[in-house]
């Protein structure tokens, strides 16, 4: 099973708009995609872990950040021509590795850190 896109995100402002409808909440990560499927287990998870970080007295905002979970991912690059009808004259693919920062680059300090991903690929 998995969720679209636009319901993920929409399941995380509900996570927190139903601890407290006065805090904000913002997801970044994402804003690249114009469509995506996200596995609908970890999609609830996510949500409990938003709505238990709401429901603390000492947050006011949430944010929800997506990163990649391996720092170098690799890309296909397509170079496109054309013509002046809009029409694909020449296609030319390409392939670039895009390193990542890491997760730590977001921990601004804190030390209250609980992870709770499975290895890698145990998931």
């Amino acid at each position: 099973m998995h969720t679209k896109l636009p319901e993920f995100i929409k399941k995380m402002y509900v996570a927190v708009h139903d601890v407290d409808d006065t805090k904000t909440m913002e997801v970044h990560g994402l804003e690249s995609l114009h469509s995506a499927k996200m596995q609908s287990l970890r999609t609830g998870r996510i949500e409990e872990a938003v709505h238990e970080i709401a429901g603390r007295d000492d947050v006011k905002h949430v944010e929800v950040l997506v990163l990649p979970r391996v720092p170098e991912t690799m890309h296909t690059v397509l170079i496109k021509g054309k013509d002046e009808n809009g029409k694909t004259t020449k296609i030319i693919m390409e392939v670039i590795n895009i390193i990542h920062p890491t997760e730590e680059t977001e921990f601004d300090g804190c030390t209250d850190i609980e992870d709770r991903r499975p290895k890698l690929g145990l998931h």
